[in-house]
């Protein structure tokens, strides 16, 4: 692991110019204002899906993707998803930040395989339409959501960091998953927790 890097990645994604889809750095905003422990390395990384594919690789044992997501729920919910580890179906973008896609990116990047991968998902209210090109500033569901999803990653990231591969803590949200990363299946050893 670099020195700069920490046990556990807090990405904020998204595009600040497109309503709802500002949710991820809006958090990682609001965290300047309550900071996580400084075990944990706080980002936002945008629309820059090379440079999070890059960080994935540089040593975490997980990252936490904050970020808008349309999952069928009321704008401003907030969801824990595990993310599916790459499977080849995803094609890998340079130029983008689909996490599914910056994933496949940066499995294709590595020999190594990738940290487990949360997303703390934010079901959007505005998105803009294909005809329009900016639509600045959060709906209010989502702005309401941005300090519920600071409580979360209060909650979340301290858990993290005591066990990579702990099942995550109920939220007060939906919390769903997808294919377990194998660093939270039974019988898991950390790497390095052999040495202790």
């Amino acid at each position: 692991m670099s020195p700069a890097a920490g046990r556990v990645l807090v990405a904020g994604v998204g595009n600040i110019f497109l309503g709802d889809d500002a949710f991820g750095p809006e958090v990682i905003r609001a965290l300047d204002r309550r900071p996580l422990p400084p075990e944990a390395t706080v980002r936002d990384f945008g629309i820059r899906g090379m440079d999070l594919a890059y960080t994935l690789l540089d040593g975490c044992a997980t990252a936490v993707l904050v970020d808008a997501a349309p999952r069928g729920h009321r704008p401003g919910t907030l969801t824990l998803v595990e993310a599916d580890p790459p499977d080849g179906t995803a094609v890998p973008e340079a130029h983008g930040m689909d996490p599914a896609k910056v994933l496949a990116l940066a499995a294709q990047l590595g020999d190594e395989p990738l940290p487990r991968v949360l997303v703390l998902a934010c079901e959007p209210g505005v998105l803009p339409r294909g005809d329009e090109d900016i639509a600045p500033g959060l709906s209010v569901p989502v702005r309401e959501a941005v300090d519920r999803a600071v409580d979360a990653l209060h909650t979340l990231v301290p858990v993290l960091l005591a066990d990579p591969a702990a099942p995550a803590p109920a939220l007060g949200r939906p919390v769903e998953s997808g294919t377990p990363h194998p660093a939270a299946l039974p019988g898991h050893v950390p790497a390095g927790a052999e040495d202790r």
